[in-house]
């Protein structure tokens, strides 16, 4: 989610999709197309990756991995890919002969790899091949579906005024762009801010999915997109990202570093809580400052997926296996595709060198060498998380013959 590294999830990250400071810009853009009827289109993004052939050999302990572990993830992307036309013909050979390759056999699948895929060293347009590999996870946190003295906090759905306007049905070019805002008579407005909807000013009534006791334990579910509530009865609820209010992400660790409060060395999640127990009549101002605000939607049963991975839903709509599915800059790393990578762990030099795949997306992992790790779910995975800020590679393994993804 995130941002990751020390200042993981909270730094820079946000499990949402944004458009940054630029988010005005090409907001002010849609609604001129969508009300006058015309406008400049504006030129295309520049090339967001580099791709450069390289034996299976360079790839830092790829004959070392339980690279077998991974395969479950690839199938249960396959079951999305192939779903779609514009891309089965690229992946239905590879997610054929997954299915035949005997499963917790290392030997098989990385010979199933080599006869499948070539590897590809990832590199940003500027020729840098190292970035920033960060860590998500999934709270799971104590909540009931009616407000109570002890269970105060709203999960809320969308409102109902929310409005999105996808600027691809305009230009196909911006096919990851979006805006949102609201409408007041004929005018088109920025949505309420986080503060906005805070105060009730956002139609929200009956929105409330569940409500929690921590405005903290909510904070941190809107960053990682995802997570479980633990009801009385013992039953738990799932719950994903179902859109967000339009405003940029201001990670609130930057906030903290820049009045003095905390250094980039010490941020992370951990020292994030710290401070909020320390500061509590100075949270709701801190949060305040981040003006994103994340909506969701209650979750089916991991059974209903038809894959046994009992992880949240990635933006390929599946699944997400611990430790073997990373969250990527769709624009330079297609969802679905295997990715092999070699970093550390959380605050070690210790290697980190595995095959995983790219099926989740967020806010804050923009650039070919960005990577999110997911950690799975609890406190476990919450503590490694949340320590995770280093520094990594990345290379794509692509399927043979097929055309390079288009920068």
């Amino acid at each position: 989610m995130n941002a990751s590294r020390m200042i993981h999830s909270i730094v820079d990250r946000g499990r949402r999709p944004c458009l940054g400071a630029s988010w005005w810009k090409w907001a002010g853009f849609a609604m001129l197309v969508v009300f006058h009827g015309c406008a400049t289109t504006p030129p295309p993004p520049a090339g967001h990756a580099t791709f450069t052939p390289v034996a299976w050999r360079d790839l830092p302990g790829f004959d070392r991995d339980r690279v077998a572990e991974a395969l479950p993830a690839f199938l249960a992307g396959c079951t999305a890919l192939l779903r779609k036309p514009d891309v089965d013909a690229t992946w239905r050979p590879a997610c054929e002969a997954a299915r035949n390759v005997q499963a917790h056999d290392d030997a098989a699948t990385r010979a199933f790899l080599r006869a499948h895929f070539s590897p590809y060293r990832m590199s940003s347009p500027d020729g840098r091949d190292a970035g920033l590999v960060t860590g998500y996870y999934e709270p799971v946190i104590a909540g009931s579906r009616v407000r109570s003295d002890q269970f105060r906090v709203p999960i809320l759905a969308p409102p109902d005024d929310l409005l999105v306007v996808e600027l691809a049905t305009l230009y196909p070019e911006l096919a990851d762009r979006r805006v949102r805002g609201r409408l007041e008579g004929r005018r088109v407005l920025p949505y309420w801010s986080r503060a906005e909807i805070e105060a009730g000013k956002a139609p929200v009534a009956g929105k409330a999915l569940a409500f929690v006791a921590d405005p903290v334990d909510a904070f941190f579910l809107q960053i990682q997109g995802s997570g479980r509530i633990r009801l009385a009865d013992g039953t738990v609820m799932r719950v994903g990202y179902a859109d967000q209010n339009g405003h940029p992400y201001t990670p609130v660790a930057r906030v903290l570093i820049e009045r003095g409060e905390m250094t980039r060395e010490d941020a992370s999640m951990q020292a994030i809580r710290g401070w909020a127990k320390a500061n509590p009549e100075r949270v709701a101002a801190l949060f305040d400052a981040n003006a994103s605000y994340v909506f969701f939607r209650e979750l089916a049963a991991p059974a209903s997926s038809g894959t046994a991975i009992d992880g949240p839903i990635g933006a390929l709509g599946v699944p997400l296996l611990p430790l073997r599915t990373v969250a990527v800059d769709p624009r330079a790393i297609p969802l679905g595709a295997p990715v092999w990578l070699a970093t550390t762990e959380p605050l070690s030099a210790s290697p980190l060198e595995r095959l995983v795949v790219a099926q989740d997306t967020g806010g804050a992992i923009r650039g070919a060498v960005r990577a999110d790790l997911f950690f799975g779910h609890g406190d476990q995975a919450a503590e490694r998380a949340g320590r995770m800020k280093q520094d990594g590679r990345l290379w794509l393994l692509w399927p043979k013959g097929a055309p390079l993804p288009k920068p």
